[in-house]
């Protein structure tokens, strides 16, 4: 826990950081935002060729969340890097982030596959919680892309997470954050026990519907 003393000193330094960066940190967010606005762009268009090909929409929902500069500030100094606009480019991959929702897990591949296959999509880094679960029981399949956005005199490559998960796995992750992050709690470990065992279970009922949705699709 902070204390209210160092709490305060960090929010005069984003203060004073802000107010020194104003222009140049509103334009680099400008640039996020758009690029999380090419990235929907690029799912809403898969989830129409989707729905045409399968007779289904497998897009549930699709969320943006651009980092909060106390966030961006403070894992810049968690992990020693300067406190910088360059810095934010060159260390943080999850400034802009996109979580799309999907029916099955079959859908998360698919709709990943189909994203990276696209030209100017580069991806940067891909991390499976699906088929390699956090200890936690935590799963989501993480892609770390780099995609242009076009902006009036020149093009930017800018850097995006995009989590991909079922509604199974999105409802656990959502009350497992609430229940930790929000009321600041360090869970015990019966409590680590359940919640593993709720992903369990959770899992389960995620691959027993994809099943019964292939039986359904067969008659």
């Amino acid at each position: 826990m902070e204390t209210g003393l160092n709490m305060l000193i960090k929010q005069e330094s984003l203060i004073e950081w802000a107010r020194e960066k104003s222009l140049p940190y509103k334009e680099l967010m400008s640039y996020y935002r758009c690029a999380m606005m090419e990235v929907e762009t690029k799912f809403k268009v898969l989830s129409e060729d989707f729905s045409v090909k399968y007779d289904r929409n497998p897009i549930q929902s699709i969320k943006l969340r651009l980092k909060s500069p106390d966030s961006i500030i403070d894992k810049l100094s968690r992990n020693s890097w300067d406190i910088s606009i360059d810095s934010i480019e060159k260390n943080l991959n999850d400034v802009a982030g996109v979580r799309v929702i999907c029916s099955y897990q079959s859908d998360v591949y698919e709709l990943a596959d189909a994203l990276l296959m696209q030209d100017d999509v580069e991806l940067i880094a891909r991390k499976d919680y699906i088929a390699n679960p956090k200890p936690n029981g935590y799963r989501s399949l993480h892609l770390i892309i780099a995609i242009p956005i076009f902006l009036h005199n020149r093009k930017k490559m800018m850097k995006v997470e995009i989590q991909i998960r079922t509604l199974a796995m999105d409802w656990w992750a959502s009350l497992e954050h609430d229940m930790k992050y929000k009321k600041d709690l360090d869970f015990s470990d019966q409590i680590l026990r359940e919640l593993h065992e709720c992903a369990e279970l959770s899992d389960a009922i995620d691959r027993r519907m994809e099943y019964l949705n292939q039986q359904c699709e067969k008659l």
